[in-house]
């Protein structure tokens, strides 16, 4: 699963974060960093499911 949200986060960097984590922080604050940039925004996605994933091992 972790490889189809880095694929989407990829094409679409605020997708693989709401399948991360829903509507909440994170998400708002990655569509303001991909309006201001597309690798800013790609950056925080990868980061966002990396770290959730450390999180939640099991997930």
């Amino acid at each position: 699963m972790d490889i189809l949200r880095v694929i989407l986060t990829i094409l679409i960097p605020p997708l693989g974060v709401f399948l991360t984590v829903g509507i909440g922080l994170h998400f708002w604050l990655n569509i303001v960093l991909t309006i201001f940039g597309y690798i800013p925004g790609l950056v925080h996605g990868i980061w966002i499911i990396a770290t959730k994933r450390a999180d939640h091992p099991a997930a």
